[in-house]
């Protein structure tokens, strides 16, 4: 580009810039009109390019969605004071003058799909902002070909109209789409679930977790397409504020996600979990058929309940008294160790418990006293064979302390086991919540337990029940219909008489409880490893995984994390912990990016609380999960 200076007779000088041709491609024009050029100065700024190329092609029409697309860098030209000069745009750049929302299917968690205009030229964060409040469920999710990615957006409750956000009841047509999407699928047909594609290991896993798009930048930069199908599905396993009278539908989409991860085996569970995971299937399709999802529209009565569960919370927290637990409880340190349980007197008070040889020795010193405070707690129960056993999870410098605490009976371990909650999360028994948690244990309990001879009167009610399409495939080989339909309708009659709102969410409380929950998987390679491992994601953990035998080999934990950074260049991720801790790994199965991205994520939601749920600080998600390369 040129620049040429002319000297007034007054001695004044102007720098010109020479023009020259620009060629556009301009989209609505159709796909054989030959590109739109226009005479250009390196000094017009973008804003002005778009107005010569609307007078050129002499459509009249609203082209206020309409920006500049750069083919080679891959990039929006969104800035429209900035000059060409200053982008770097000279003769040879391939410009697409083309609207930035274009069409885009998505399959849901409920396996249906939907047809929408969504943003390519924003960041897939915020893209997926839009789409969340289109179909007016309020997480976010991101983008990836196949998949999008939950990133845990609260929002403003909307506003109701006939039991449904107001948008939704513009016409019958919306209507249908938001009964599409809050009520529940009946159960699929059992050939169904064996043609879908089931992970047959956590290598399988990994290489699914490697498709997630970058919430950071645009579709367009990652080559969606518009009318690609893409997967939205949630991401991050932290839930917060699930509240049935608001979130109808992203309460049902979340169950649809939990109720496939079940039957395809992505996730782990015991065979009593499964038969109850199956009634509870069984019960939500019979419910839902009868019992509309419609939402309070009272918002004087929402307050007003709101109001007095605050009171009560409030005077059940001040009469509350400081309390203790002492009992006698079989101890074993580790899981994979020869020596069986122990028995010791424990106390547990406060957020601590501690053990000692005998009742007679617990006026002195403790053997040894162990603060539960960011522990992670997980059960192991099976009430058939009176199994009840806590596993607990100790942060310690180097990494995760296993201990097993195993109960003698229901009562005791629904005790022990809301204590153990409570505590890791900072509260004592003195708290508010811990007989509602001792009773939520116990109502657990009960949904395992079988009620001997209650199945024949709910089978006779309904023949016709199809067990198979209620259980994972396994199970289809393992048994017959006329084998499972009675121990799924003896777990049924414990859930029979749950609304359709307590049913699902039970259903997603017995999916959290599951050891394996919120794990997703991504196959590294530590600094120093000459073999390939498995790094587990949580929301509150890494684990590190024996990719041969499966066994966890170390855990650590977001709450003792220093600091982590990302090697761009090397593409190797590397993290300090407390206590001089520090590894580092590069990724195998999925961009380094991705870890990024899910450590971030969940740091980030670990830094929001009820008091700020309605505020969405963008820039911190982004600091936290994206990369030199997204900026």
């Amino acid at each position: 580009n040129s620049k040429y200076s002319i000297i007034f007779p007054s001695g004044c000088t102007c720098n010109l810039m020479a023009a020259w041709d620009l060629s556009v491609t301009v989209e609505d024009l159709g796909p054989d009109a030959p590109p739109v050029t226009i005479s250009v100065a390196s000094d017009l700024h973008v804003g002005g390019v778009i107005v010569k190329l609307v007078e050129k092609t002499q459509i009249k029409r609203d082209w206020s969605d309409h920006a500049l697309w750069w083919d080679q860098k891959k990039m929006w030209l969104l800035r429209t004071a900035w000059t060409l000069e200053k982008y770097g745009i000279h003769a040879d750049a391939r410009l697409i003058f083309m609207p930035q929302h274009r069409p885009l299917k998505l399959d849901l968690p409920n396996g249906k799909t939907v047809r929408l205009r969504a943003c390519f030229s924003d960041p897939v964060f915020q893209t997926v902002m839009g789409i969340c409040r289109q179909l007016s469920t309020f997480p976010l999710f991101c983008l990836l070909p196949f998949y999008i990615l939950k990133v845990c957006i609260s929002m403003s409750r909307p506003c109701l109209y006939n039991g449904m956000p107001a948008h939704f009841a513009e016409s019958e047509k919306m209507e249908a789409v938001y009964k599409m999407l809050s009520i529940t699928q009946t159960p699929p047909a059992p050939e169904v679930i064996t043609k879908q594609y089931r992970p047959a290991s956590v290598v399988d896993k990994a290489h699914i977790n490697g498709r997630w798009l970058d919430s950071s930048r645009c579709l367009m930069q990652q080559n969606i397409q518009e009318n690609d199908r893409l997967w939205l599905r949630f991401k991050y396993y932290t839930f917060y504020e699930l509240d049935p009278k608001y979130d109808v539908v992203r309460l049902t989409q979340l169950y649809e996600q939990a109720r496939w991860a079940i039957l395809l085996e992505d996730i782990d569970c015991t065979e009593e979990e499964m038969m109850l995971f199956g009634a509870l299937q069984y019960h939500i399709s019979k419910v839902s058929q009868s019992e509309p999802q419609a939402l309070s529209t009272n918002t004087a009565m929402d307050d007003l309940e709101s109001a007095l569960l605050s009171l009560e919370v409030k005077m059940e927290g001040e009469s509350s008294s400081a309390t203790e637990l002492c009992v006698n409880v079989r101890f074993r340190p580790k899981r994979l160790t020869l020596k069986g349980y122990k028995q010791y007197w424990f106390k547990f008070q406060d957020t601590s418990i501690a053990y000692f040889k005998s009742k007679e020795e617990s006026i002195g010193e403790p053997i040894q006293q162990i603060n539960l405070k960011g522990c992670e707690v997980a059960p192991d129960v099976n009430v058939a064979a009176q199994k009840f056993l806590i596993r607990l999870l100790i942060p310690a410098p180097e990494g995760m302390n296993e201990v097993f605490l195993r109960c003698e009976n229901e009562r005791q371990y629904a005790q022990w086991m809301a204590g153990c909650r409570l505590a890791s999360k900072g509260k004592s028994l003195a708290d508010s919540s811990f007989q509602s948690e001792i009773q939520s244990i116990r109502s657990f309990l009960a949904m395992q337990r079988n009620n001997s001879g209650s199945s024949s009167n709910a089978a006779s009610s309904d023949e016709s029940i199809n067990t198979h399409s209620l259980v994972s495939p396994r199970y289809h080989k393992k048994y017959k219909t006329k084998q499972l339909t009675p121990r799924i309708l003896d777990a049924y009659q414990n859930v029979a008489q749950l609304s359709l709102s307590d049913a699902l969410m039970r259903f997603l409380q017995i999916w959290q409880a599951l050891p394996d929950f919120g794990l997703s998987y991504v196959v590294v390679r530590f600094k120093g490893s000459r073999k390939d491992e498995v790094l587990g994601i949580a929301p509150n953990r890494l684990i590190r995984i024996d990719l041969g035998v499966g066994d966890v080999v170390k855990t650590w934990r977001y709450n003792n994390m220093k600091q982590w950074n990302v090697n761009w260049d090397i593409r190797q991720v590397a993290i300090e912990f407390e206590g001089n801790v520090n590894i580092a790994f590069s990724c195998v199965t999925a961009d380094c990016r991705i870890v990024h991205e899910f450590i971030g994520g969940y740091i980030f939601m670990s830094t929001r609380s009820r008091e700020k749920s309605d505020v969405l600080n963008q820039e911190l998600f982004h600091k936290l999960t994206g990369g030199h390369e997204a900026l």
